[in-house]
């Protein structure tokens, strides 16, 4: 089994909240958290933010297509309207749900969910952080030690959705690894996507092949996140996005074509990949998206 090839690593942080010993400390929104933030930003700046590969655009040879990475391009009224499910009300609250390391402890639910799975020190935790950056109350843990937690996670978006919090594959895997992640990713029966997260600063390495691979084998659909574009060189990310896309087109029929490219420090990408998972959820209908 692919998997069994993996190891498993987790970063875990409070999301708005801190909580060492159980003590609580409120922080602050981070001024990006909200599209209506967001705009009040320059409009090159704002257009860089919401879809980032525009941003890099200018620097690609003039015969490479581009249109692989420019299929999912949602209206602002679209991106508004994700935005809102990321927002907790009375109505529609957004917490910690459950851990389970195996698929007997694993809550039973019938909303659609969407997972996030990666290698140690991708980012997975920082995006979850930065996609619920709206809910303080949403405690997503993430540490600086790779491996720290070993359990799947499930954060409850009301009555919308499910996000799963997957052990990653890397340093530190928990020895039960294999038990714990293969079983969900083939038999769970509400998981509409997969997100597999790549490193935008090392790009596609042996072990997310690997990951790749077993999404293949198990047929379910998934999309891959390129994450730390702001850490990464224009030229360097660029050169790991041409080879993603050559993977992404000769070795899968599962992943959708476009890779999302976020930042979780300065929020750009976040608020489409927001949207796609609103998309892809059934919880907003939008038109053609290159067959998400």
């Amino acid at each position: 089994m692919f998997c069994q090839r993996l190891q498993a690593c987790l970063q875990v942080e409070a999301l708005g909240w801190s909580l060492p010993h159980k003590l609580t400390c409120p922080r602050r929104f981070h001024n990006l958290a909200s599209i209506q933030q967001a705009s009040l930003l320059p409009q090159r700046k704002l257009q860089a933010l919401l879809f980032p590969f525009s941003d890099l655009e200018a620097h690609l040879a003039g015969s490479v297509d581009r249109s692989q990475f420019q299929l999912f391009q949602p209206s602002m009224e679209a991106l508004t309207l994700a935005e809102k499910l990321f927002s907790p009300s009375p109505s529609h609250k957004m917490d910690y749900l459950a851990s389970a390391v195996r698929m007997e402890h694993t809550p039973n639910l019938n909303q659609p969910e969407v997972c996030f799975v990666g290698r140690s020190n991708v980012g997975k935790s920082s995006l979850l952080k930065a996609l619920f950056s709206l809910a303080p109350e949403v405690e997503v843990r993430v540490s600086k030690t790779p491996g720290h937690t070993k359990k799947m996670n499930f954060f409850k978006v009301g009555k919308a959705f499910t996000m799963v919090d997957m052990p990653g594959y890397g340093h530190k895997a928990p020895k039960d690894f294999v038990e714990m992640v293969e079983p969900y990713l083939e038999t769970r029966k509400n998981l509409v996507r997969t997100f597999l997260l790549v490193d935008g600063c090392v790009g596609l390495l042996k072990a997310d092949m690997i990951a790749l691979e077993m999404c293949e084998e198990f047929r379910r659909p998934y999309a891959i996140v390129v994450t730390k574009i702001d850490k990464s060189g224009k030229g360097q990310l660029l050169t790991h996005l041409l080879h993603l896309q050559d993977v992404i087109r000769t070795q899968s029929t599962g992943c959708f074509p476009q890779p999302f490219l976020v930042s979780s420090n300065q929020f750009s990408g976040i608020y489409l990949l927001r949207c796609f998972i609103a998309h892809v959820t059934g919880n907003i209908q939008l038109g053609d998206t290159g067959q998400s």
